[in-house]
């Protein structure tokens, strides 16, 4: 069955004790308003909150109303992280069989579902056996508790390993303005020859974080911009990653439900030709080789 993803995906991450600490009456008013927007699908990892988001977001998930079948989870497990109250003294990653497999079931008890959308592995590890994880994702497959599968911060060698064994749903990377090098290593077009989808987080990449000569030059064209489209700088900026051929989902990791609300419009934004390569010159500090 195939897994249709919403044009802007929730990015959970900051939702929990690593920031917002939503509790699971605000965790169910928030998934409402991601719907209503038209944001249906909601992307985790095991470790987000020190191991904690997943089981608040199943809380109020649980008190929501929403229908399983009308959302989409994704989640990413492997890192063993030294946070919570795991016993792990050295952070490293884990792509046992057995802890897939653990780590999957987890996050299916925490967030009460009986089916995960899409299983991620995090990051890639340099002890990975392909066959191992193969047997892992055609297990949890087959009892039919996740539909598809995918990487994340994979490069394109590391996904050949992978894709070697098993079909490669996705590759969630980091993506924006200002973190261009997926458009220039291969990587985007890697994703389209194989017909893998990119998600992309940290979608709005730097140009808020800091005040660089990077960060300058853009926020002053996009105030033009504004103008111009008459919408935010961050749709603006969503759009333009949402114009690349790819097909890249941003993954947004807005906690403020006004905000989700408003870059839902990126996915109706279409950037003039010269307008999108003004935003890419403005980033590199240079015209186009």
């Amino acid at each position: 069955m195939s897994v249709h993803l919403s044009p802007v995906i929730a990015g959970t991450m900051n939702w929990g004790e690593w920031r917002a600490k939503f509790n699971p009456t605000q965790m169910a008013s928030i998934i409402n308003d991601c719907i209503s927007y038209g944001i249906t699908t909601f992307d985790h990892a095991d470790i987000y909150g020190g191991y904690t988001t997943e089981a608040d977001f199943g809380l109020g998930f649980a008190q929501s109303g929403v229908r399983r079948e009308d959302v989409q989870f994704i989640t990413k497990c492997g890192i063993q992280h030294t946070v919570g109250n795991r016993p792990t003294k050295v952070k490293h990653y884990d792509y046992s069989k057995d802890y897939i497999i653990w780590s999957a079931e987890n996050s299916l008890k925490f967030l009460k579902t009986d089916y995960l959308d899409v299983l991620l592995l995090h990051r890639p590890s340099p002890l990975m056996h392909p066959g191992e994880i193969a047997e892992a994702i055609h297990q949890l497959k087959g009892q039919g508790k996740i539909r598809e599968f995918g990487l994340s911060n994979f490069t394109n060698s590391q996904t050949d390993l992978i894709k070697s064994l098993l079909h490669v749903y996705c590759n969630q990377i980091e993506f924006s303005a200002t973190a261009f090098q997926p458009m220039l290593d291969g990587s985007l077009d890697y994703m389209q020859l194989h017909n893998i989808k990119p998600m992309a987080w940290s979608p709005i990449g730097s140009v808020f974080k800091n005040e660089s000569e990077q960060s300058q030059r853009l926020q002053t064209l996009l105030l033009e911009f504004v103008e111009k489209y008459e919408v935010t700088e961050d749709v603006i900026l969503l759009a333009w990653i949402m114009q690349h051929p790819a097909g890249i989902v941003p993954v947004s990791g807005s906690c403020d439900t006004d905000r989700l609300k408003n870059q839902v419009k990126a996915a109706n934004v279409k950037l003039e030709l010269e307008d999108w390569f003004a935003i890419w010159t403005e980033s590199m500090g240079h015209k186009v080789p």
